[in-house]
């Protein structure tokens, strides 16, 4: 019954067959699209690594079922052939079950066969269940390392009810920071972006936290500063940077990246600071759902104040961390 159900669902795959504006069009009609499916992710990171973005139209049963972005590094033809699939397929209406993803996955397969000299990174962009977790070693995948959870805040609910829903040490902390001393700006045309990378870098080695490579937010900063899509929120202390973060926009969705705090920026809840009224910059976009990141057991220093917003449509997600091929996992190379 499973094989002749997912017979009937005919998934093709149609590469490079959208133009830049067809592909957005379609793309900012997701709710909670992703950063790394996001045409502008591709055009800053692929320079970075040698690699080559394909954007495909999914169709299932002859009907467009969502969009699916591969990045791949090609040698010798494809003869040494590395590609990944980070935090998709996205899916329109109607679409996104396991069988879905399921079928996309055995195209995939047709198309980019495990094999000798072929490295393959899947991170599908789905909740956690048996099912899930069925379907996909059916198909040949296998997930390694600890699933966690993304955080997802719904910007459609209006600013007193957001601010309603944050716990309690939150809202305190909020509360200190608007009856203090800083002056919030926020930066749309990438002149902060050296000022947030230092302090990047600074925070990182005092810290020791992992995360992006600063050549990897600078690329990101510039790309979506370029298309008016990167907010760089800044706190001022006597017109010093003492906090800074940021969001990047892409389709009606955002995503926190990165930020920082300086001891004058802790004391005086910089981050809370920023983050808020982020939310309404963000809202005045237009943007409907922010992606606040990863959700640590512990405190994740790097997510500032984000960690306590986990009452707002917290997401599990079976993610797996290290690149695979199929059936067995191979080692990432940095």
């Amino acid at each position: 019954m499973l094989i002749t159900h997912l017979m009937n669902m005919n998934c093709t795959i149609e590469w490079n067959s959208l133009d830049p504006a067809g592909w957005e069009a379609r793309f900012s009609a997701i709710r909670r699209s992703t950063l790394p499916q996001s045409y502008d992710y591709a055009r800053a990171v692929c320079p970075l690594y040698g690699q080559r973005g394909q954007w495909g139209l999914i169709r299932i049963g002859g009907a467009e079922a969502g969009l699916v972005q591969m990045l791949e590094a090609r040698l010798f033809g494809r003869a040494l052939h590395a590609l990944a699939i980070d935090r998709g397929p996205l899916w329109f209406p109607g679409f996104g079950g396991v069988m879905h993803l399921r079928a996309v996955l055995d195209e995939l397969n047709r198309l980019f066969p495990a094999r000798f000299g072929r490295r393959r990174r899947l991170i599908p962009e789905i909740a956690k269940s048996p099912t899930a977790s069925g379907l996909l070693q059916q198909a040949g995948w296998t997930a390694k390392g600890p699933d966690y959870t993304t955080l997802w805040l719904d910007l459609t609910r209006p600013p007193e009810e957001l601010r309603a829903g944050l716990k309690d040490n939150w809202r305190g902390c909020l509360k200190r920071a608007e009856r203090g001393p800083l002056v919030l700006r926020w930066d749309t045309q990438g002149a902060a972006i050296d000022t947030l990378i230092s302090g990047y870098v600074a925070d990182r080695q005092i810290k020791s936290y992992p995360g992006p490579a600063p050549k990897v937010i600078r690329a990101l900063a510039r790309q979506f500063s370029a298309e008016g899509k990167a907010l760089i929120g800044q706190a001022l202390l006597d017109n010093r940077p003492v906090s800074s973060i940021l969001i990047l926009c892409h389709g009606c969705a955002a995503t926190y990246q990165v930020g920082w705090n300086d001891p004058e920026g802790r004391k005086h809840g910089g981050h809370y600071a920023l983050l808020w009224d982020g939310f309404a910059q963000l809202q005045k976009r237009g943007i409907m759902d922010l992606d606040l990141g990863r959700r640590h057991r512990r405190p994740a220093r790097h997510a500032g104040g984000a960690l306590y917003l986990a009452r707002f449509s917290p997401r599990r997600c079976w993610r797996p961390p290290r690149p695979m091929r199929r059936g067995r996992p191979i080692k990432s190379r940095k």
